[in-house]
C-alpha cells in the first residue's frame, strides 16, 4: 500500500510504487480532469501540482511523490483566478488539454510574485492540439490581471 496526499485527502492505494502517478490519479482514484496526452512529458495534459510545483504526473511515480502534497485540477479551487479567467475568456476549445494549461499556470503565478502576461506566454510550453492558443493567451493575460487585483 502506498499512502498519497491528493487534494487535501490521504488516499491509500493498493498499486506497485513504479506506477505513473497519472494512472495513480486515473485508475485507481478516478480523478479524470488529469488526461494523458503523450506518456513522454512533452504535452502537459497530465500536469498537476507536486508542493506546489507544475509535474508532468506521467513521467513521475507514484513512489517519487509519497509525502507531497499533490493537487490535481479538482483540487484547484473553483474560484482561483486562472480557473476563473478561462470561464471569463471561454478559452476551451475542445478542452482535452485545458486542465494541464489551468495547472501549469497556476502553478507559475504562485511560484512567481508579479510575472507579466508575456513572461508567462513565452514559458508555456503545453500542447492544445486544436491551436486554441488565442484564446490560451486572453486566459493567460486575464488570469495574470485577477491575480493581481487580489494581491
Amino acid at each position: 500500500m502506498i499512502s498519497l496526499s491528493v487534494n487535501s485527502k490521504v488516499q491509500e492505494l493498493d498499486v506497485p510504487g513504479d506506477t505513473p502517478l497519472l494512472w495513480a490519479l486515473r485508475d485507481t482514484l478516478d480523478l479524470k480532469g488529469t488526461k494523458f496526452g503523450c506518456g513522454t512529458g512533452d504535452c502537459g495534459c497530465c500536469t498537476v501540482h507536486v508542493d506546489g510545483e507544475a509535474v508532468r504526473s506521467c513521467t513521475v511515480t507514484v513512489e517519487e511523490v509519497k509525502g507531497k502534497k499533490i493537487t490535481t485540477i479538482e483540487g484547484l479551487p473553483e474560484n482561483h483566478p486562472v480557473k476563473q479567467a478561462w470561464l471569463k475568456e471561454q478559452v476551451p476549445q475542445c478542452g482535452y488539454c485545458q486542465p494541464g494549461f489551468i495547472m501549469q499556470l497556476a502553478a507559475e503565478l504562485s511560484l512567481k510574485p508579479t510575472p507579466s502576461a508575456e513572461q508567462l506566454i513565452s514559458q508555456m510550453d503545453n500542447i492544445c492540439r486544436c491551436s486554441a492558443y488565442a484564446s490560451i493567451k486572453r486566459g493567460i493575460k486575464t488570469a495574470v490581471q485577477m491575480t493581481k487585483k487580489e494581491a
